[in-house]
């Protein structure tokens, strides 16, 4: 993409879109409230918004990187295409029954989340293909042929083929689509061989599943918004950012709508990233927290962690198994019901929670004045003094404190015999302690120590909660980079172009076979390197390899990452000793006299990273112009103290802010607790530090 080019990020959150336009190396955002019934018109207004700031017409954008939660929001609403399974003779309920794993072990009352497709939704055939990817029952195409009428009786709009071993054979998933295809001709057909080729049947099911349900409405969405884009005279290449942190083109999402989930967070990690290397940052907790949800992600050597199997709508207490599993590539992170717009309640046991329910952009928390009557996080920010009511979203949404004080009052105080203050205050403690509660967790996931770590903080509502984030969990340091209201949108535009092919090809480290895996990765590199000329026919294409490996007889794999001479000459002892030290760093040891088996093999193909300069840091060398006085409300001293408020533009480099402090910009306000103090660096970010 050539230098001069103008490009358009959107993001569109549970709450606000926001949209990034990038001309000329100046960057001009604006978050709009989401539209749910027509998501584009969020998009086009905003896009319209940006150009007037830009001083362009939409003609003038040269590429559109566009991320969404609609792949997301319709798997949790369930509201996705009538759809029918078809599976192999005997596993019709694989998706029903899950695993042996149970979430809350000790619930005898335990009650599971219904699969996506209800019984008589599944189909089954007679053929059968074994773990070496034998035939071992040929598949009769007269059978298909039958049960393709009984599926065009129901009045199915998509089918998803899920059959046991098609990851290694995929022929007869191959003679379903071509029966379906003639006989069913307006029917949207997905494979499992080809949107996750991986072994377990019960994730790879949920997986197609999951991309054939939601198709029908992303290749509706998607081609509305490819339309309006035209009408507004844009015409030109429009790429979606997928989960696992890169860009894919709109053909290739259409088609594997389910690499969308968590597309928008992804974009946020992928921002993150790109802070944390022009800082030469090694060790990075990004914190994005915007109206709906609160996203963690640990970024080590700039780069984010990422895995290959992701759980969407869970249904108990954000617990791990008690959600559909996704099998893609997907940056991995911890997401929770916690943002602006998350609601506030009293259980059972008198103690306020605070989420998973959400107000959205429709109604919206009590002070937007749009008929929302429960307190939500924004609510309680407004009441504490975090906010400005008269200039939130660059002034134009009103808000009222005065309703925000009745919701607490009424949904909280009443109960819990407290006044407004008290119950914002319990309620942001809550929202807090939640989100701190869930880094450490995904910290100890991941065999680390948050104490030397930095934040970094985006997102609509993130800056108002890092500081108080950052003292819960003993973080010295916050970065807050400028655009941090709007940081997926900008995310999209550094991410590079990129594409994951993955297989399951069993082997022990006993029976390794270099050749096989040799002419193995050689193809997945190809596969994944086609896919990414898709998107750009020009720029170089970087290969990275991984492979996930266990001892024999463990439940789940760890993934090694592999150089390509490693890949291009494959070695045992060297696939050995790679596995045993990530072992050893995760669990503190090694296991003796195990075999060690190979499960999963990945190359992920991607275009170079974008050239990051690094940035010389600055000590405060003056104060930053105060605006005014404004009482806000401190938790350490449980009291309202006296706090200045500093414009974030006025901040010049070097320029200083000691806490307390708030720091107000149009997309969101940096909260600076008492014992710190801001300083602007060179580029802009606000690096909040503890007072010496």
């Amino acid at each position: 993409m050539k230098s001069s080019s103008i490009r358009l990020g959107v993001d569109i959150g549970g709450t606000f879109t926001d949209v990034v336009l990038e001309k000329d190396g100046a960057s001009f955002s604006t978050k709009v409230l989401t539209t749910y019934a027509a998501p584009e018109n969020a998009i086009i207004d905003g896009m319209h918004q940006v150009c007037v700031k830009a001083s362009i017409t939409p003609d003038q954008i040269d590429q559109i990187i566009h991320g969404t939660t609609l792949a997301t929001n319709a798997l949790i609403e369930r509201r996705g295409a009538k759809t029918a399974l078809i599976t192999t003779q005997g596993f019709r309920d694989v998706i029903e029954m899950r695993t042996e794993s149970r979430f809350e072990q000790y619930d005898l009352n335990l009650t599971l989340p219904e699969p996506l497709l209800p019984r008589q939704r599944r189909y089954t055939l007679t053929e059968r293909v074994d773990a070496r990817g034998d035939v071992l029952i040929p598949l009769d195409r007269a059978e298909v042929e039958r049960l393709a009428e009984s599926i065009a009786d129901a009045g199915y709009q998509s089918v998803a083929v899920g059959l046991i071993h098609s990851y290694l054979n995929d022929s007869h998933e191959r003679m379903v689509r071509e029966v379906l295809a003639e006989k069913l001709p307006g029917v949207m057909i997905s494979l499992s061989s080809e949107v996750s080729p991986q072994m377990r049947e019960y994730e790879r099911f949920n997986t197609v599943v999951a991309n054939a349900y939601i198709k029908p409405l992303m290749k509706s969405y998607l081609g509305r918004l490819k339309g309006r884009l035209r009408d507004e005279g844009t015409r030109c290449n429009i790429f979606l950012m997928h989960s696992g942190g890169g860009i894919i083109s709109l053909e290739s999402a259409a088609e594997f709508p389910v690499r969308l989930v968590e597309s928008g967070p992804a974009g946020g990690a992928v921002f993150a990233a790109h802070i944390a290397a022009r800082y030469g940052l090694n060790k990075v907790l990004s914190f994005d927290m915007g109206g709906t949800t609160a996203k963690i992600c640990l970024i080590k050597n700039q780069t984010p962690k990422t895995s290959r199997v992701f759980e969407v709508a869970r249904t108990y207490r954000f617990k791990k198994g008690s959600g559909m599993p996704i099998s893609i590539p997907v940056i991995d992170m911890v997401e929770i019901g916690a943002g602006g717009g998350s609601l506030a309640h009293v259980d059972a046991m008198r103690q306020i929670r605070v989420g998973p329910e959400s107000a959205g952009s429709e109604p919206g928390p009590a002070c937007y004045g749009r008929g929302g009557e429960k307190p939500a996080v924004t609510d309680a920010d407004l009441v504490l003094g975090k906010l400005d009511p008269d200039n939130f979203a660059g002034g134009s949404i009103k808000l009222d404190a005065q309703s925000s004080a009745t919701a607490l009052e009424t949904h909280l105080g009443d109960t819990l015999e407290m006044d407004a203050t008290t119950a914002a205050f319990g309620l942001a403690e809550v929202v807090d302690e939640n989100m701190a509660n869930a880094a450490r967790v995904h910290a100890v996931e991941n065999g680390e120590d948050l104490s030397d770590y930095t934040m970094i903080a985006f997102g609509g509502a993130a800056p108002l909660h890092a500081g108080r984030l950052c003292e819960k969990l003993g973080v010295d340091r916050l970065l807050v980079p400028p655009g941090a209201g709007v940081g997926s949108a900008i995310g999209f535009l550094r991410a590079p172009f990129s594409f994951e092919a993955n297989r399951s090809v069993y082997m022990k480290l006993s029976d390794f076979d270099a050749p096989k895996i040799r002419a193995l990765l050689s193809d997945l590199e190809t596969e994944a390197t086609a896919f990414v000329r898709t998107c750009d026919a020009e720029s170089d294409i970087l290969s990275e390899f991984k492979v996930y490996m266990r001892y024999t007889g463990q439940g789940w794999e760890i993934p090694i990452v592999l150089s390509a001479e490693q890949a291009q000459n494959p070695d045992a002892a060297r696939f050995q000793a790679l596995f045993e030290a990530d072992y050893a760093k995760l669990f503190g040891r090694t296991v003796a006299g195990l075999d060690i088996e190979i499960t999963v093999w990945s190359v992920n193909a991607t275009t170079p990273p974008e050239t990051v300069a690094p940035v010389p840091t600055r000590t405060g060398a003056s104060a930053a112009p105060a605006q005014g006085i404004r009482r806000m409300f401190d938790p350490m001293q449980a009291d309202y103290l006296d706090t200045s408020i500093v414009l974030r533009k006025a901040m010049a480099e070097g320029s200083e802010a000691q806490g307390p402090a708030a720091i107000t910009e149009d997309e969101t306000t940096i909260i600076v607790p008492p014992n710190r103090r801001a300083i602007c660096q060179p580029d802009g970010c606000i690096d909040i530090t503890v007072k010496g």
